[in-house]
């Protein structure tokens, strides 16, 4: 594949600490905060669009939200959409869950949707394997392990900073590379 290096991708893995990581402490996270002016533009994580939906968005985000860059993954609608075809079509409640995610889906603009190219693919395949080994993660979070990664190297790619409430697996990620950027919030 010609834009896949599989030998600078496995020198790129010496980041491999050897052992699981443990979760930092809040004060040493980078979490939104009252100051929402300057940085770098920002890449959703699905938690994004979910709580925006619910209405579980804090304040400081909201503020945020009005002056930073706003930009999309197609992993992040790849995971809608799996949302949308995993719904239970009995439930009444569907109808209107899918209604908001085609409305999240619609009004992303065409310019600030970004597809991971084959290099971060790649690379994000070796690190969720190796997060996932390190970590000791069952198979239900592996998948969710490789599209977290992909998140984030995309987002470094771009020069974007991964915005998430995915606190404990995105800081287990900064502290593997911490040359990555991720924001982080809590939920109301």
């Amino acid at each position: 594949m010609a834009d896949f290096d599989f030998d600078a991708a496995l020198r790129w893995a010496r980041l491999d600490p050897q052992r699981t990581l443990a979760r930092r402490p809040d004060d040493r996270l980078p979490f939104v905060d009252g100051n929402p002016i300057g940085g770098p533009g920002l890449l959703f994580d699905t938690s994004v669009y979910i709580d925006r939906m619910q209405g579980r968005v804090p304040a400081e985000l909201r503020q945020l939200l009005g002056h930073r860059q706003a930009n999309h993954s197609t992993v992040a609608v790849q995971e809608l959409m799996h949302s949308v075809g995993a719904l239970n079509p009995a439930d009444i409640r569907t109808p209107v869950a899918i209604a908001q995610i085609r409305l999240v889906i619609k009004t992303m603009a065409p310019h600030r949707v970004f597809a991971p190219d084959p290099g971060v693919l790649g690379r994000a395949a070796l690190l969720s394997g190796m997060l996932c080994r390190l970590q000791g993660y069952a198979a239900d979070h592996k998948m969710r392990a490789l599209q977290d990664c992909t998140l984030f190297l995309q987002a470094q790619k771009l020069g974007l900073a991964v915005l998430t409430a995915n606190v404990a697996d995105f800081d287990i990620l900064l502290q593997l590379i911490p040359s990555g950027r991720a924001l982080l919030y809590r939920r109301v």
